[in-house]
């Protein structure tokens, strides 16, 4: 008994010991792990910030550049008829969409949802309007509805979404 009695006072101090040694270890490791991540997050972070603030600015330009308004100005070259202008403004969004498509990866899902709906309204504000015109007119006349009926709605689908990802910007940044 008195051999049990004198283990356990070399046992007890030293579980103590081991304990308190473990944990501060522990400790240790566990904040030493917490700032190598921070670390890691930190330099992570100035690579891609740039990368991202980039890709919010290519998808506002792609953005305004579908914006009904920029693309019938841009594109409607005097003497084009009703058939060649409507191809030519439909082709023009879906090439800058494609440009653009890889920078979905770098905004909300909800961001480049509207991204999306951006496109396919105004391509429906384009088909809409070549309804309106007879299929021998001019361009100039097509151009003209698109820019009547873009004019007559209260924000454009572009002008929501890139609103949407100017709000995101500055949450984020």
């Amino acid at each position: 008994m008195d051999a049990l009695l004198e283990i356990l006072k070399i046992l007890i101090p030293a579980a103590a010991v081991f304990a308190a040694t473990y944990f501060i270890v522990r400790t240790f490791l566990a904040s030493d792990q917490k700032r190598r991540d921070y670390e890691l997050r930190k330099s992570q972070m100035n690579i891609t910030t740039p990368i991202r603030l980039q890709a919010y600015e290519r998808i506002i330009l792609f953005l305004e550049r579908i914006e009904p308004n920029n693309l019938v100005l841009r594109t409607n070259k005097a003497g084009m008829n009703v058939p060649t202008l409507h191809s030519e403004l439909v082709k023009t969004i879906k090439t800058e969409y494609e440009h653009n498509i890889s920078q979905q990866i770098y905004v909300s899902a909800s961001a480049w949802h509207l991204v999306k709906t951006a496109k396919e309204e105004t391509i429906k504000l384009i088909n809409i309007s070549v309804t309106k015109v007879p299929e021998n007119a001019k361009g100039q006349e097509l151009s003209q509805v698109i820019l009547h009926i873009a004019s007559s709605v209260e924000k454009t689908p572009t002008q929501i979404a890139i609103e949407f990802l100017k709000k995101e910007v500055a949450q984020h940044f």
